[in-house]
């Protein structure tokens, strides 16, 4: 299993968590802001396995192409529209409801 932490620039929020859930994937969106990218931005937690991942960064990117077409305005070069991370989870713990939590 994998995590999967993309840092998506505000603009293509809202187009990125609709294409994702349509697409079936669970996530966890955190609001964002700081350094990293400099604005703000919401921070996207998902989990999945590993052979997903390239499916999910093809969703990604067609959504902020979709956002900048329907908006008419395209990124500058060297502009980031989302920064992404892929990092191996050893254990994950599942909470089941009345029934404590089950390991994988």
């Amino acid at each position: 299993m994998k995590l999967f932490i993309c840092i998506v620039e505000h603009m293509y929020t809202d187009e990125v968590e609709k294409s994702l859930r349509e697409k079936g994937y669970r996530m966890t969106e955190l609001a964002s802001s700081g350094g990293f990218l400099r604005k703000g931005n919401t921070t996207f937690l998902i989990g999945l396995e590993e052979e997903h991942h390239l499916e999910l960064k093809t969703a990604l990117q067609q959504a902020c192409l979709k956002v900048e077409e329907r908006k008419q305005r395209k990124k500058q070069n060297g502009a980031h529209r989302y920064t992404s991370f892929l990092i191996d989870v050893k254990d994950v713990a599942l909470f089941l409801e009345n029934k404590g939590f089950k390991k994988r």
